[in-house]
């Protein structure tokens, strides 16, 4: 089945080119249950990192996985590059690459406005079962998500999410969505679950159950975005080997990793995977934020092939967008009152 998604700067439908398309639905097919030996091993940091390491770092890696037909027809543009072409002679160095964020990703200037962490293709989603945004847990549960020990999930019923799913051929960098202080930053351990939409639904709430960073952002601040405190998740998936905090004031300089109390600007990078397909999903307080209209009515459009739509009882398109661009506004807590 083909799986398509919306192009967000020309409205077209395009067709997604899967990265080992076939080999990822036949292991995930084979998986009879989670707990299972199959399971167990296609998930495993062990695995992951061997294949990632086959694909880019292994001298032959490109001709024994197809790396260079996928470079050539990835439609990357090197013009953006950070670095000199040149410099990036190696698949980890080329996938790991840096942008002039500030010149191809121009970002919103209002204060209120909520940006993508990535490049990536977005889904918006509510908890709230009266929303038109409401989905079923399948991507992940909330509780599992966030670690339910940690006390943060009560905060989020009935609030709204975006997945944002980054692909292979992706800029794998990313930025702080909402300005605000770091109240909380933690790790939980698990599997490497590839992101390819049939995988996901192959493992049921897929997401919750793999390696994952929280960090939990109050921008109820003086300079902050001024809607509630915002979780950013950063999932890792199949051949990610590592999440790197590498947080910068400016461009890629200085990075340094988040603590507690840390004040991050908006649109600033903030991570990078390393490297593999990967997802960052962002958490808002009920009431707090008001996606884009074109990203909602792009999500409930009819007669696009998605592979999301079987496990569903309402239309689940993606649309493809970039980092630091618009995906909302804050909704400030005196506007709900009023």
């Amino acid at each position: 089945m083909k799986h398509q998604f919306i192009v967000r700067e020309t409205g077209e439908v395009a067709d997604e080119q899967f990265y080992h398309d076939r080999l990822v639905n036949y292991l995930y097919s084979i998986m009879r249950e989670e707990g299972s030996l199959v399971y167990r091993l296609v998930t495993s940091k062990r695995l992951s990192s061997l294949m990632a390491w086959i694909n880019y770092d292994f001298p032959a890696g490109k001709w024994l996985t197809g790396g260079s037909g996928f470079l050539e027809s990835s439609g990357i543009d090197t013009s953006e590059f950070y670095d000199p072409l040149d410099s990036l002679n190696t698949a980890r160095k080329f996938f790991e690459r840096k942008i002039r964020y500030m010149e191809c990703r121009p970002m919103p200037l209002n204060a209120d406005s909520v940006v993508a962490p990535a490049d990536s293709r977005i889904i918006t989603g509510s908890f709230a079962s009266e929303s038109l945004l409401f989905l079923k847990e399948k991507f992940f549960s909330l509780d599992d998500l966030l670690d339910a020990k940690r006390g943060w999930s009560s905060l989020y019923r009935n609030g709204d999410y975006a997945i944002f799913r980054l692909t292979p051929d992706k800029y794998h960098y990313s930025h702080v969505p909402v300005s605000g202080i770091v109240l909380d930053f933690y790790e939980i351990d698990g599997a490497y679950n590839s992101c390819n939409p049939g995988a996901v639904l192959a493992v049921n709430k897929a997401y919750s159950r793999n390696r994952r960073v929280v960090t939990i952002i109050d921008t109820d601040v003086r300079g902050g975005t001024g809607c509630g405190k915002v979780a950013m998740i950063e999932v890792a998936a199949l051949m990610i080997g590592d999440i790197v905090q590498c947080y910068s004031e400016w461009m890629y300089e200085t990075p340094a990793p988040l603590i507690h109390g840390m004040f991050l600007n908006k649109g600033q990078p903030k991570s990078l995977f390393r490297p593999g397909s990967s997802v960052d999903i962002l958490i808002f307080e009920n009431g707090r934020v008001k996606f884009d209209r074109d990203l909602i009515e792009n999500s409930l459009k009819t007669g696009i092939e998605t592979r999301y739509m079987k496990s569903f009882t309402r239309p689940v398109v993606e649309t493809e967008i970039k980092v630091r661009s618009s995906i909302g506004k804050s909704l400030r807590q005196e506007e709900i009152n009023d």
